[in-house]
């Protein structure tokens, strides 16, 4: 445990993730925040951009090219993919980088090519990258330099699929993965159909069959089953402004039932401090998580012989994004984890 401050560099902090981190890091008691970086909105305060933070002692936003990279410890990224590897690939070896944008998670340059349309930027830093699952890759990413931080979709879903998928308890050739996510998932640049009068009072599929965190679900699920996984996944917009609820259904195998597969997730989890699964027939619900570092997860039965309907819900800015950041960076520094991240879900 190091009792130190870390100076730490948000690159992107204008973005709801970057803010979100910020948030975050302003109350870590091991975090001084040096710099503060977004192009577009580069002389203004924080507080002219997010006004919510304009109470907190933190310096002008500047852009990447005017920032001192040897003065910093540490850099949260939150770019926007293709963008985040042209960036890290020329920092310096000294910094500690905690990324959030897609650019890392993939561990097959092919793959990343096929999905995200051109070739990677920095291969190098790709093999070099940790997966930053931190339930699942805790004593990896504390010996990394570079963690790419999962997708808000992959974090719920292997948070709940990698145990059983890794015991053999669901056959892995039938998950369907029927996710639904609020608006903040799509960034805060303007786009159509995320205006009021388009997202709001309804709800719409999008990237069907092509969405780019399908790659990184099926990367991670094949690992632990030794052999290539595919998935029936298909994600949603719902209009409340973030976090997200996956409704996951899957064929029990091994004689498995569904209270065992609840049983395996409860010793899984036991000693996690935020990760909950609930009590038998207690569904999730989004508006027990929101503003917090927490996935809560639940199983039923299918009222189909054979069959289980599994749930798990997080913050996709927090869990799913700049809370998960925070928690890989307490591990990469041997900080105690849950440091920083102690917020208690807001409700109602």
């Amino acid at each position: 445990m190091t009792n130190k401050k870390i100076k730490v560099g948000v690159v992107g902090a204008s973005g709801y993730t970057g803010s979100d981190l910020v948030r975050l890091a302003a109350r870590h008691p091991n975090i001084e925040i040096k710099t503060l970086t977004a192009n577009t909105h580069a002389g203004k305060t924080m507080g002219e951009v997010f006004p919510h933070l304009g109470g907190l002692d933190l310096p002008a936003l500047v852009t990447n090219d005017e920032v001192n990279w040897q003065d910093l410890d540490a850099v949260f990224c939150g770019l926007p993919h293709a963008t985040s590897q042209q960036l890290i690939s020329g920092l310096p070896n000294h910094l500690k980088i905690i990324d959030m944008s897609a650019d890392f998670r993939l561990r097959d340059a092919n793959t990343y090519a096929q999905w995200y349309g051109h070739t990677h930027a920095a291969p190098e830093l790709q093999k070099e990258a940790v997966y930053g699952l931190s339930e699942h890759y805790r004593d990896q990413i504390a010996g990394a330099r570079l963690v790419a931080c999962p997708g808000c979709y992959p974090t719920a879903a292997l948070m709940l699929l990698l145990p059983v998928v890794n015991a053999g308890a669901v056959d892995a050739e039938d998950l369907i993965i029927d996710a639904k996510s609020g608006v903040s998932g799509a960034g805060r640049s303007l786009k159509q159909n995320m205006l009021f009068c388009e997202a709001g009072e309804g709800m719409s599929s999008y990237a069907v069959g092509s969405h780019r965190h399908a790659p990184e679900i099926e990367q991670e699920l094949s690992l632990v089953a030794g052999r290539p996984v595919t998935i029936n996944f298909t994600p949603h917009l719902v209009p409340m402004s973030r976090c997200e609820y996956l409704s996951v259904y899957a064929r029990l195998s091994n004689g498995m039932s569904a209270r065992d597969i609840r049983e395996l997730l409860i010793e899984r989890y036991a000693d996690e401090p935020f990760v909950r699964v609930l009590p038998e027939a207690t569904p999730p619900a989004t508006q027990h998580i929101r503003g917090s570092n927490t996935a809560l997860i639940s199983i039923f039965e299918d009222r189909i012989p054979g069959r289980v309907i599994m749930f798990a819900t997080l913050d996709n800015l927090v869990k799913g994004s700049a809370g998960q950041a925070v928690q890989n960076f307490n591990l990469m520094y041997g900080i105690e984890e849950t440091t920083g991240l102690e917020q208690v879900a807001l409700f109602p």
